[in-house]
């Protein structure tokens, strides 16, 4: 994955700052744009989660900070609704003049209300996905209410949301009040995935049944059952972008003939981020996915770790190799399971089974095989899965060339 910080100026002139990530053969099939909640920034976890389960589904994704929050210019207490609105829209104009016009908004909570506007006025935007949002803007007033007495009589107040102090002016209500949603929704024929927990005690779930009552076909709903507003959990988050990026793909033109090569010269690129842990993006010939470490040990598990893929190279392989010669002998094999697992074991028969030395990297492969076999074929079969060239090639002297590259 590259990761890009970028600036470009919103209506009135300021900057906004955001991070472009594109996916590992910088390359991407489309552009997204994602809008984070209310107060939140762009690099909330779970913004940053969704992400990167977009790109490494081949999406470029632009996250940026709202006018007058994270890295933004700005002061938050003169913004609005309105002005997230044209946040986005300023974005837009951004990727479209320097890379390519984004096909898909995601918006979450207040940024999901956003993008239903944003899509409104954005001819590129071909589908949109919002999380957690609510029906209406004006639906987190609850989250200010403890405000709105002193904002209605002074004309402003201070608010502590999520532990930060905020100054929320009346003029922000009174641009809440005079947004139809429904109304947009109504009009907008673009295809909308809504996500939403039924626990969401932020934002209520009975929301996301407004918003699909309101909005016109192809609609879409899925349930982040057990997850909490803000994603917590990377699990969550995670399901979130993956699934997001499995539907949009349905309504986005993407050319699977073309063959888009990496800036390399190599089979496979992984590209990890300082803030990522071990969670590692890679494009392999021209697929997508992501390697990871169990929990325990620290890692997400959002994908296999690097002995599962040696491991599932070789079961590859074996099964590749095994049907390949039953076809050629004629033979019929209905299916081939092949199970593989890596572990340190010591050498057969060594001497000093407690020095480092004595324990070797060991590949247990057990293989099922389902059809009408005799024995003698069974036995020749058995032969042949140690001839698979994965297999040939862990047996071989191997040597890693390693350079540094600009």
């Amino acid at each position: 994955m590259s990761l890009q910080k970028v600036r470009f100026g919103n209506k009135d002139g300021q900057d906004l700052v955001g991070r472009l990530e594109l996916p590992a053969n910088r390359h991407p099939h489309n552009f997204a744009i994602f809008a984070h909640c209310f107060t939140c920034t762009k690099n909330l976890t779970a913004v940053r989660n969704i992400s990167k389960a977009l790109t490494s589904n081949g999406f470029g994704v632009l996250r940026f900070d709202f006018t007058g929050l994270g890295e933004s210019d700005g002061d938050f207490e003169n913004t609005n609704f309105s002005g997230n609105v044209e946040d986005l829209i300023a974005a837009s104009d951004f990727l479209e003049k320097n890379y390519q016009a984004p096909t898909l908004l995601v918006g979450h909570s207040l940024g999901g209300a956003a993008v239903i506007f944003a899509a409104d006025k954005i001819n590129s935007i071909k589908a949109l996905a919002t999380i957690g949002a609510p029906s209406n803007p004006i639906h987190i007033e609850h989250l200010l209410k403890e405000g709105i007495p002193e904002i209605e009589k002074s004309g402003k107040a201070v608010i502590n949301l999520s532990g930060r102090d905020f100054t929320i002016k009346k003029q922000f209500l009174d641009n809440l009040q005079h947004k139809p949603l429904s109304q947009i929704l109504g009009q907008l024929r673009k295809p909308i995935l809504i996500l939403h927990s039924p626990q969401d005690t932020t934002v209520a779930i009975k929301n996301a049944e407004e918003i699909y009552v309101a909005a016109r076909h192809p609609k879409s709903f899925i349930s982040l059952d057990g997850a909490d507003h803000l994603l917590s959990n990377k699990r969550d988050s995670f399901y979130a972008g993956e699934v997001i990026s499995g539907w949009a793909k349905r309504y986005l033109e993407i050319d699977t003939t073309r063959k888009e090569e990496p800036k390399t010269k190599h089979q496979v690129v992984a590209s990890l981020d300082h803030d990522d842990g071990f969670s590692t993006q890679m494009k392999v010939g021209n697929h997508f996915l992501t390697a990871d470490e169990p929990v325990d040990v620290g890692g997400n598990d959002f994908g296999p770790s690097p002995y599962e893929l040696v491991s599932a190279g070789l079961s590859a392989c074996t099964a590749m190799t095994i049907q390949m010669y039953a076809k050629r002998k004629a033979w019929i094999i209905d299916n081939i399971e092949v199970h593989t697992s890596h572990n340190r074991s010591h050498v057969a028969d060594c001497k000093d089974c407690e020095s480092d030395g004595s324990k070797i990297d060991t590949f247990e492969r057990e293989i099922k095989l389902t059809g009408p076999l005799d024995e003698k074929q069974k036995k020749r079969i058995l032969q042949i899965a140690d001839k698979c060239p994965v297999h040939k090639t862990l047996h071989s002297q191997i040597q890693v060339i390693t350079k540094l590259i600009d």
